[in-house]
């Protein structure tokens, strides 16, 4: 165990073996920020949020008289500084030349070490971690949308801050915005504004990338004890229908980890362009209408969402190399609350469907970037986004799982939580949780070298078990048969299949499906028409790869009005790798692309090209 820390060490540059974040420009070293304060109007006209944001100060190192800070695109115009007397004075800075990946450093100079600083600043209208929308683009049409997603290194385009994971503060702030307007964010939210504006606060030390706004029309409708669902009116009823379950989620979820410990758990369903299924901002997930399918098949995205409130909020990755330590036990945390819910088959059948779409993403994906903790440092976090660190990662930990039981595993994970709640956590932090704890008693639950090959090499380790669904090896059976031609398609299958056995359906398809077998499948069960995002991606994806025409109209629509990344990027990856359908993918982007939020823009723009938009 000690030559794989030694490896470990030699593998990963975090914040506790460089005392810097790579991807912080931020002297982290030097100087901490320990609490935020913003004071921001919001502005539709311009598309800009301005005011400022004082940082209170913890200065570690006695000589230091400079404060770098994070920054990409803010229009800076002036900074101040106030020390222990109170009084405020004007300081010297200066914004460092522009990297593409991380923005501009500000550089604050000042004589001595003030308690805290504050920075005059306006956003810009491009602003990567804001999305502007106009009223046509909202159910209603009467008003704008505002809404952000900070993750990873984004909140530096709204915020002048240390954007890093490795520093969590409190916060508050106090919003100005359109009268008819409600305002939402991260924290604890108010039911109306005092005085003309909106206050917020967020006792918790959250990291940067956990800070959210949204603004909108918003109605709001409480659906337990500490749940209450926010969406535009006009899906406020099937948003609290589909997410019924989510105090049951929470129960759950605390009978096997803990207490929850960020007061209320609400939801805000935003516009279709929001580019992620969710994010995990603390007592406010954003969530994409697209897993609202009337039945609440896909609500394992809120069981996710739920889960990092204790992987991820509460115990977060130090840096973004650290990724899994968020995303893996979350996906592990997820499928237990889906179990407990829904359901032992339900859990398997999501076990399965994810190994086995990680495996077919991994035959495409570099070596470098199949390993938990990266083993190529410098790389954008947008543009390096997988399945790997969600997937293999949970797989991980499924398998120390089965190696103990989960009368030992589970104290252990709850134990990981508690000892490192509300603080960021590398990979070599918890290898050395991992041996004082369940190694001590358990050194049956892995070896050192299995588990450096699943912290740092490509692939899936030999030790592996894949989940295995009786359920989906019918499905299996089912679409042999059907290929086979010893079964028509309305005749595979004797009652409904669920959405995990559609997907795993569609996702064993051949790519060399031919057409009329996708006619059949279309006339028995109508699935150009499904509603269901998941499902009708996969059969999208069949219908690009056979060249099915049915399905380009319902496509075209689906990419105009779609946002959500995971969908929008394989779709036109598959488009383009058509060369008769890239006048296709070219015209639609152009119309589709003023409506995606800049991560999406900048995935398919390295696809269809920027121009193409």
């Amino acid at each position: 165990m000690i030559r794989l820390l030694a490896t470990l060490a030699l593998a990963m540059t975090t914040f506790a073996t460089a005392a810097r974040d790579p991807h912080s420009h931020a002297n982290l070293d030097q100087v901490r920020m320990t609490a935020l304060h913003l004071d921001l109007a919001v502005d539709f006209e311009a598309k800009r949020l301005a005011g400022f944001a004082d940082l209170d100060l913890e200065w570690l190192d006695p000589d230091a008289r400079e404060l770098v800070l994070d920054t990409r695109d803010l229009d800076v115009t002036r900074v101040e500084g106030r020390g222990d007397d109170g009084a405020w004075q004007a300081l010297r800075f200066a914004l460092g030349a522009r990297d593409p990946m991380l923005g501009q450093p500000l550089r604050i100079r000042a004589s001595g070490q003030p308690a805290r600083v504050r920075v005059h600043y306006a956003t810009d209208p491009t602003a990567s971690g804001l999305q502007w929308l106009g009223p046509r683009q909202t159910m209603s049409g009467r008003h704008p949308f505002l809404f952000s997603q900070s993750q990873a290194i984004h909140a530096r385009s709204w915020v002048p801050l240390q954007d890093s994971p490795a520093v969590r503060f409190p916060y508050r702030a106090r919003i100005t915005a359109p009268e008819a307007l409600r305002v939402l964010m991260s924290a604890e939210n108010p039911d109306g504004p005092v005085a003309g504006a909106w206050h917020f606060r967020m006792p918790q030390p959250i990291p940067s990338y956990l800070l959210a706004i949204a603004v909108g029309e918003l109605d709001a409708r409480e659906i337990g004890p500490r749940v209450t669902v926010y969406a535009e009116p006009q899906r406020l009823d099937a948003a609290a229908a589909e997410f019924a379950d989510t105090e049951r989620m929470i129960e759950v979820a605390e009978s096997l980890y803990g207490p929850y410990r960020w007061g209320r758990y609400d939801l805000l369903v935003l516009p279709p362009s929001f580019p992620y299924g969710g994010m995990e901002n603390p007592r406010l997930s954003f969530i994409t209408p697209t897993v609202i399918a009337g039945d609440r098949s896909l609500v394992s995205l809120i069981a996710h969402e739920l889960a990092h409130s204790w992987s991820g909020n509460l115990v977060t990755n130090a840096s973004w190399a650290d990724f899994w330590l968020n995303e893996g036990f979350t996906t592990y945390v997820e499928n237990r609350i889906v179990e407990a819910v829904y359901g032992t088959d339900a859990a398997i059948m999501q076990q399965q469907v994810g190994q086995a779409e990680l495996l077919d993403e991994m035959r495409n994906l570099a070596p470098y970037l199949q390993s938990l903790v990266p083993q190529k440092q410098g790389l954008d976090p947008d543009a390096t986004f997988s399945s790997v660190p969600y997937d293999k990662g949970a797989w991980l930990l499924r398998t120390l799982e089965q190696r103990v039981g989960r009368e030992v595993f589970d104290p252990f994970l709850r134990g990981w939580f508690d000892g490192h709640a509300f603080e960021s956590v590398d990979t070599a932090t918890f290898v050395n949780h991992l041996r004082g704890h369940l190694l001590v008693e358990h050194p049956e639950a892995i070896t050192e070298a299995e588990l450096a090959e699943w912290l740092t090499k490509p692939g899936i380790p030999a030790i592996a078990v894949a989940a295995r669904s009786e359920r989906l090896a019918a499905v299996d059976e089912a679409r042999r048969r059907f290929l086979a031609g010893e079964v028509e398609a309305g005749a595979m299958k004797d009652e409904p299949w669920n959405t995990q056995e559609w997907l795993h359906f569609l996702n064993g398809l051949p790519e060399d499906v031919r057409r009329e077998r996708l006619a059949a499948l279309d006339a028995a069960y109508r699935l150009t028409d499904a509603t269901n995002s998941e499902i009708a991606f996969r059969w999208y994806m069949a219908g690009i790869r056979a060249g099915y025409e049915p399905v380009f109209a319902p496509l075209e629509r689906f990419l105009v009005t779609v946002g959500r990344r995971k969908f929008v990027k394989p779709l036109f990856e598959a488009l383009w790798a058509v060369p008769e359908r890239r006048e296709f993918a070219t015209r639609v982007y152009a119309e589709a692309r003023p409506r995606y939020h800049p991560v999406t823009q900048a995935a398919v723009d390295a696809i269809v090209g920027r121009d193409a938009g």
